[in-house]
């Protein structure tokens, strides 16, 4: 028997994430900077890891219930509140997850199967189309555009939706453009969704990083809030991704349903990580403020920083990436960083990798120090002068 012909046809279908290669890449390499791997560089604040620490020493291993500490939920319930006026009841609206991801997961495969269609603005996180593949849905690409500021616009939105689409992925603070959705922006294409019965999973990791103001939420319209499925967790905005502790919000109905797939695949998130939740949402948020004056300084210099050297990049109001348009180079996005990577040791990320529309594009993260930043934005500028002089002796080469 070959075990490969009994894979189920969606699942090879799906491409591995078009990430990983480069990751792979970097490792081989001295000297090398990273702006490709999204995750703050900032460790754990100190509160936080000790709560996580103390649990331990308390013997505190045990499961929790499968919707997570009650204590926990309680903290969520308060947090969302007090942040976005979302007011969600901890025993029966709220579920806690193994991460953002597995709160992804579990939302699409609630509500999409073979037959529907999701709706996935792109560029955006790679799971999204992988999680939709997985569970036997078709994903339907949105194109975001830089002139719109990669902002959904409702005549795109309302050409994507046919009487098969069953959800769409609500993806802002946006991964990898940095963009996000202002209350006027939502009030727009709340006028197409209002009366479609279609599920919007609003993915919110982000959300703590908006360099423009509080972020809005789709749920906080009052008409979305009950068809919205509101994602979140502790990964970027407190320094916690190893913990893989996330939550969701939405209605009884739904959060009861979630909680099923939930208890069967993982049982419960990890206690020790919960306990660290509960110090972070009750004693870290100046901890958080600290990272995102620290973030917005560094979002300063590189969005300057490639504009200066000729890659036009739109101004990035959230999350912690930069998606400078690299096509003046005559190079495509694979090409770019390929090329980057093993010229000039610097690692970004193409834009195709979030979909076929980035294409042009790539992804460079500040979640790394303000030196390593100004060491790859010189290194970066080197190879970009390097690749437009080559072009210009092709050019005059063929004249």
């Amino acid at each position: 028997m070959n075990i490969k012909d009994k894979v189920k046809p969606n699942i090879l279908a799906t491409p591995p994430s078009g990430i990983r290669k480069y990751f792979d890449l970097i490792n081989e390499m001295k000297d090398a900077i990273s702006l490709g791997i999204g995750e703050p560089d900032f460790e754990t604040p100190w509160i936080i890891r000790e709560e996580g620490i103390y649990s331990l020493e308390k013997g505190k291993t045990f499961y929790s219930s499968n919707a997570g500490f009650i204590e926990l939920r309680e903290e969520i319930a308060k947090y969302m509140a007090r942040k976005y006026n979302l007011h969600y009841d901890p025993r029966t609206e709220i579920l806690v997850t193994v991460g953002g991801s597995e709160a992804i997961d579990i939302a699409l495969r609630t509500f999409a199967g073979p037959g529907d269609e999701v709706i996935i603005p792109e560029p955006s996180f790679v799971a999204y189309r992988g999680c939709t593949m997985f569970c036997g849905a078709t994903p339907v690409s949105l194109e975001l555009k830089a002139e719109h500021q990669f902002r959904i616009q409702p005549e795109q939105l309302e050409e994507c939706i046919t009487d098969r689409t069953a959800a769409i992925i609500i993806p802002y603070p946006n991964n990898p453009t940095g963009a996000i959705m202002e209350y006027e922006d939502y009030a727009r294409i709340v006028e197409v969704l209002r009366d479609k019965d279609i599920v919007v999973i609003s993915d919110e990791l982000y959300a703590e990083l908006n360099y423009r103001g509080r972020h809005v939420s789709i749920a906080q319209f009052p008409e979305m809030k009950d068809k919205t499925i509101v994602i979140n967790g502790f990964s970027k905005a407190f320094a916690m991704t190893g913990w893989r502790i996330g939550f969701v919000c939405g209605h009884h109905d739904a959060i009861e349903q979630m909680k099923k797939i939930h208890q069967y695949a993982v049982m419960c998130s990890p206690t020790t990580a919960q306990f660290a939740a509960i110090e972070a949402l009750r004693n870290g948020e100046p901890e958080v403020r600290r990272m995102v004056d620290e973030y917005n300084r560094r979002r300063r210099v590189m969005y300057d920083g490639f504009n200066r050297m000729g890659l036009t990049c739109f101004e990035p109001f959230g999350a912690f990436y930069c998606f400078p348009d690299i096509r003046s180079t005559g190079l495509t996005s694979d090409e770019f960083c390929e090329r980057l990577l093993r010229e000039e040791k610097v690692l970004t990320v193409p834009g195709n990798a979030f979909g076929a529309c980035g294409e042009g594009f790539v992804r460079a993260t500040y979640a790394t120090s303000l030196d390593n930043i100004l060491e790859a934005l010189k290194r970066i500028g080197r190879f970009v002068e390097k690749v437009r002089a080559e072009n210009r002796y092709a050019g005059a080469v063929t004249a």
